[in-house]
This record gives C-alpha cells, sequence and structure tokens, in this order.
C-alpha cells in the first residue's frame, strides 16, 4: 500500500479514552479548529459552528446531565454507560469541541461530521489525542436542551451534532483493532 505523512496520521489516530487533564496548548487548539473550518462542506455552505469548552465546572454539568437524559431516553447500552457513576463521558480530557449545524442547512449533519474528523485527524498530526463524543448529544435530547445550548452560546437555529475531546492522554495506547478488509468491493 502506497503512504504518505497525511495517510500514516489517518492509520495511527486512535480514539483516546484516558487523558491526564493537562490543557491544549493555545496555539494547537486554533490550528486545529481552523483545520475543521477548512473542512469539506455541501455546496461549500459552511453552515457550521464550533463550540470550545474548557471550563471544568461546564464538563462535569455536561457529564451529569448527559447520562440523566441517557438514563430516561437512550438504549440498552447508552442506560447501562450511563449508570455508572464514576463514568466521565469525557474521560478526563480538558477540551471539547462541539460542532452544531445550522437548522437550515443542506446535509449539515455529514458537514459537521467532516469537520470533526477533521479536527480529531489535526489533533494527532500535532501529537495531541482526541475522541468523538457522541454521548454528549444526549443533553440536546433532554428537557434542559434549550438552556444549555444558551449557556454554551451555539446560536439560535443550530442544532448540536456531534463532539470531540482533546489533550494528552495517559499512558499508552493498546494495539490497533483489526480494521474489516472485506467491506469494499469494485464496480469497475
Amino acid at each position: 500500500m502506497r503512504t504518505n505523512a497525511v495517510v500514516e496520521i489517518i492509520l495511527k489516530r486512535r480514539s483516546v479514552r484516558s487523558f491526564t487533564g493537562e490543557q491544549v496548548p493555545e496555539e494547537d487548539l486554533q490550528a486545529i479548529l481552523a483545520a475543521g473550518r477548512h473542512a469539506p462542506t455541501a455546496r461549500n455552505q459552511q453552515k457550521w459552528h464550533f463550540t470550545v469548552v474548557q471550563s471544568p465546572a461546564l464538563l462535569r454539568d455536561l457529564n451529569r446531565e448527559a447520562k440523566a437524559v441517557a438514563l430516561e431516553v437512550g438504549d440498552a447500552f447508552a442506560r447501562q454507560r450511563a449508570s455508572i457513576e464514576s463514568l466521565n463521558i469525557f474521560y478526563g480530557a480538558p477540551t471539547l469541541i462541539i460542532v452544531s449545524g445550522d437548522d437550515r442547512g443542506n446535509l449539515i449533519q455529514l458537514d459537521c461530521a467532516a469537520a470533526n474528523q477533521t479536527m480529531l485527524l489535526a489533533a494527532e498530526s500535532l501529537g495531541l489525542s482526541s475522541c468523538w463524543i457522541n454521548f454528549l448529544m444526549f443533553v440536546f435530547r433532554g428537557s434542559k436542551a434549550d438552556q444549555y445550548k444558551q449557556a454554551l452560546g451555539i446560536p439560535a437555529g443550530y442544532t448540536p451534532c456531534c463532539a470531540l475531546v482533546l489533550g494528552h492522554r495517559h499512558g499508552e495506547p493498546g494495539p490497533t483493532p483489526d480494521r474489516n478488509p472485506q467491506v469494499v468491493n469494485y464496480v469497475r
């Protein structure tokens, strides 16, 4: 297989679920956000909004609320995870980025996902660790969703689509999980 620096970063990136708590350097955070803003969008609409959360108190509150809502509206797996009192859905990472999309945007969920993935790869390229955090979305399915959107400064008419955490990993990662090579077919 042919490779280069970009492909190597893609193949190396892993979801990290144990962070030291050391804050992400501001210069790195700005580079990651710039990468997110340069992700592809349908018709170059760029109808997204990035919310950076570094407040430990707000991260604790979001963790608590996501678990509370998941206990009520989640599937069996989410309810089981939410019932673990010690679970920190952010895994101790000091920085959370929420990617929200304009409700009037065309295919905005896909655009937000592309931005999220681009930021995950940018973090890896800068020597930082990351994890895509779907569990946070329970906050925006609960009765306090509008309160949280306001507290987070998410613009009116925008819906959080995905999120990621950033930081320095604690310890060394385990082996890379095998990838299924049987997911490709060719029509030539």
